[in-house]
């Protein structure tokens, strides 16, 4: 297979993870789908599932220099499958993209690799647990992780600690995402603190703050007439925090979904309707880049702003990807990303 052939067969299947998202809406067919009452298995868990056809390890931080600039981090590992099992070699179907992301007031450095399965260019390993694909690296016991990536324009070096526990998302992690039933395993650690360094044109950073890591798995997630997502994970000054997803639907109408959890890691799941998320501005690419966020039973009402507008992850698939800044109600930061949008 020549380059060109072999960059075509990695991007197919893995495209459905960006715009308009239709291949997460597509059947599943041959693949395990999730089913309510999971029963998680650590650290097994932590780890690739070759039997679901879609994967991520996605991690997400709120950053601040020691002259109080702000920046925002992201590292993340998707895993798409061509088919629903493992494998060795070039004839493994298992396709890997890696995003990694510096965002200042300014600029946003985005970098991204993209890889075959089974020749040990990328891949995750649960215990001892490391994500990688070629030098990024995502690795540790899940109490402490150390990051790595690198592009032309930017690197990272981060430490990251565990200072709560892991949280689960939907019912005990079976997350729902649509009135028809498409469901995910969805679970977090939003406790972690970070710090390291961010190399820069401008020179090295030493930054420290919050980093927030997600874990999801599906074969099937959406539903077939929904187009993207809005979704936030925010963490309030108070030491609360709320993750929280609107799915647009081709109706006009949206699905949400939200977590409430306590700083001591309690949860309370939110079903579709009690969040509500609007967008109150756009930027020149009609990107929503302000928002008002909503969750009545927290009398939780909230603006949420993007740190830089222009956010937006030019990848092979691409999405709006930032930190906020959330006011009202609640103070705090956090992240928010943002699909199906053209």
């Amino acid at each position: 297979m020549n380059v060109k052939a072999c960059l075509f067969a990695l991007c197919l299947p893995v495209a459905a993870f960006a715009q308009g998202f239709a291949g997460l809406g597509t059947d599943a067919e041959g693949f395990t789908v999730p089913e309510p009452n999971p029963q998680f298995d650590f650290p097994a868990d932590h780890g690739a599932h070759a039997d679901y056809r879609i994967e991520w390890w996605y991690l997400t931080a709120n950053l601040t220099a020691a002259d109080g600039t702000p920046y925002g981090l992201q590292w993340t590992l998707f895993r798409s499958a061509l088919a629903p099992q493992d494998g060795t070699g070039w004839t493994a179907p298992q396709l890997w993209m890696g995003h990694a992301a510096v965002t200042t007031p300014e600029d946003h450095y985005v970098g991204e690799r993209l890889a075959r399965g089974g020749i040990g260019q990328a891949g995750v390993i649960a215990d001892p647990f490391e994500a990688w694909i070629d030098d990024w690296v995502l690795a540790g016991d899940w109490d402490t992780l150390r990051m790595t990536a690198s592009a032309p324009d930017f690197a990272y070096d981060m430490a990251l600690t565990a200072q709560g526990p892991l949280i689960f998302h939907g019912d005990a992690g079976y997350s729902v995402k649509s009135a028809a039933g498409q469901a995910s395993y969805y679970y977090s650690q939003p406790f972690f603190a970070i710090e390291g360094t961010l190399q820069l044109p401008e020179g090295d950073i030493a930054v420290s703050g919050d980093a927030w890591l997600d874990r999801e798995w599906s074969s099937q997630p959406l539903a077939d007439n929904q187009t993207g997502w809005d979704w936030f994970s925010l963490s309030f000054d108070d030491g609360n925090k709320l993750m929280g997803f609107r799915l647009q639907q081709t109706d006009g109408n949206n699905f949400t979904s939200a977590t409430w959890v306590t700083p001591e890691g309690a949860t309370t799941p939110y079903t579709d309707g009690a969040l509500i998320a609007t967008p109150l501005a756009v930027n020149d690419d009609d990107v929503p880049i302000l928002w008002k966020v909503e969750l009545p039973a927290r009398d939780l009402s909230v603006v949420v702003e993007a740190l830089n507008e222009n956010a937006w992850m030019t990848t092979s698939v691409p999405y709006w990807e930032g930190p906020v800044t959330v006011t009202g109600s609640h103070d705090g930061v956090g992240y928010l990303e943002m699909t199906g949008y053209e």
